[in-house]
Parts: structure tokens; sequence; C-alpha cells
């Protein structure tokens, strides 16, 4: 139950961003067309994209909240995997585009010097999308949300837009129309990393990897339960802010089926206090003839 809260606590950092999106963008938009800036319209622009894809991180948590069905066993927890995988797409494109424009820049040398407010609303919008950035983070954190942490980490990529921006607009007060288009390229090629970082992730969740180092934790941890004669197979897997453990312990075949019920029920509890897991499948099997050594090594 717990797991579905989680996820609509998360729908909170969700709406701030749409919301400051739709803020900012309009005021980019209106300011940077008004007072002649082509970076503050280009940043509006972009913000007006990330719309789009904190749209579908909130789907993607709206989603996952659904209960287990017929077709569902499992739930929908991984419907927030796929939102960070749609947000990495449009994070790309935007990179791209970005990217693009700085290459061009330096054939389309501006005509026009942006009026000093509009630095003042590219500095404002790098402020307001760095603080959405550091509570999005935490929430993700304290929830364990893959698709806020890519939104948090696309509210970065923003704030550092915003940035390239106000670089790019005192740049060209001050005679150097050519940090407009250096920034550009910059923060293009850093948003296209951050974006390839989100698909790394998603698509090795979604395909059942998991970290290798954690799983040997998982490991140590149900070897040093006390019972555990040996371990013959442990898997783990990622279902959005949870994780699953399927995994195969040996016990002396002379216990009773409720003296082996109690060692998995220890186990569960040594998983949930050190790793704060709650989904575990033990499956028990007699040690003929093993000695009370572990195998985690």
């Amino acid at each position: 139950m717990e797991s579905y809260g989680d996820y609509k606590k998360g729908e909170i950092g969700a709406w701030i961003s749409i919301v400051t999106y739709l803020v900012l963008s309009a005021g980019k938009l209106i300011i940077g067309y008004f007072y002649h800036s082509e970076a503050l319209f280009a940043d509006g622009f972009n913000n007006s994209t990330d719309i789009i894809a904190s749209l579908a991180v909130l789907v993607g948590l709206r989603i996952s909240q659904k209960p287990a069905d017929h077709d569902h066993p499992y739930g929908h927890f991984r419907a927030e995997t796929i939102s960070s995988l749609v947000a990495s797409f449009i994070m790309l494109a935007v990179g791209l585009q970005v990217f693009y424009q700085g290459v061009t820049a330096f054939y389309r040398p501006e005509s026009n010097t942006p009026d000093s407010i509009t630095a003042w609303a590219a500095a404002c919008s790098a402020v307001v999308m760095y603080l959405v950035y550091r509570y999005n983070t935490r929430l993700a954190k304290k929830i364990n949300s893959g698709a806020l942490a890519a939104a948090a980490k696309d509210n970065l990529s923003d704030a550092l837009v915003s940035v390239g921006a106000l670089l790019a607009i005192v740049g060209s007060q001050y005679g150097m129309p050519w940090l407009d288009a250096v920034t550009a390229i910059l923060i293009g090629l850093f948003i296209c990393k951050t974006a390839w970082g989100i698909f790394r992730d998603a698509t090795h969740s979604l395909t059942d990897g998991f970290d290798s180092a954690k799983l040997l934790l998982l490991k140590k941890t149900i070897a040093s339960t006390p019972g555990v004669s040996a371990i013959r197979d442990i898997k783990a897997r990622q279902l959005g802010n949870r994780i699953l453990v399927d995994v195969v312990i040996l016990v002396e075949d002379r216990l009773t089926v409720r003296e082996s019920h109690l060692i998995t029920e220890e186990i569960e509890e040594r998983l949930l206090n050190k790793h704060q897991i709650r989904y575990t499948h033990i499956h028990i099997e007699p040690a003929v003839n093993t000695s009370p050594t572990s195998t985690c090594s």
C-alpha cells in the first residue's frame, strides 16, 4: 500500500514542474519576442516542450497507482519506468534542437541587441528551475521514483539552458554574439548526455537488469541469516519504485515446516530493515550433506 502512496506523493513533483513550465514558457516567449532576445525565446520554446515530458511522467505515476488485475498480476509499477523512457526521448529532441541552433547561430548574427529585462527574465528562470530541481530530487530519493528523478534531471537541464540564455544575452550586450552559439552548443550536448543516462537506466530496468553490486549485498544479508546453509540461486528486478527478490535457500533437512518458515520470516525482516525491500519470494530446499557455510563469496 505504501508504494501506491509514494506514487501519489510523486504526482506533486510532476504538477510543480508542469505549472512552473507553463508560467515560465509563457513569460519567456512573450518577453523574448517583444524585447528582441532569440536566446530567451528559444528557452521559452524549450520549456513548452518540457510540459509534454512532465505530463508523460505524471501519466506514468498515475498509471502506476493502479492495483494488480487479471493480466497485470504484479501491478502497473513499470508504467513509471516507461514514462522515464518517454521523457528521455523528449529531452534528446530538445538537446539536439538546442545544439543545432547553436551551430547555425554562427551563420546568423543577431541584428538586435536584447533589452536588459530579458537578462533578468533568464536569471529568474534559472533560479526557479534550480529550486524545482532540488525539490524533485529530494522527493524522488524519498519515494525511490525513477520517473521523478528523470524529471528532476530535466529541471536541472532547463536551469542550465536559462543560464546559457543569460550568458548569451549579456554577451550580446557587450559585443560578444558568438557566446550565444558556444553556450547553446555546450548546453545542447549536456542535455543529450542527460537524456542518454535516463534512457540507459530505463531500458536497463525494463529488460530486468539489476545492479550486480547491490545484488551481492542482498545475497550476503540472506546468507548471514541463522539457519541458512547455502544460497542456490538469487535474482532481483526493479518494478517502478519497488524491488522484487527471488531466492532459493538451502536449510537442514531435519527442520520442520514451521522452523523453515521462521527462517524465511527472518530473511524478510532483514531485507526490509537493511535494504527497504518489502517483496521477497523465498523457496526452500533441503541441504543434504551441505556444510553450514554459505555460497555468497
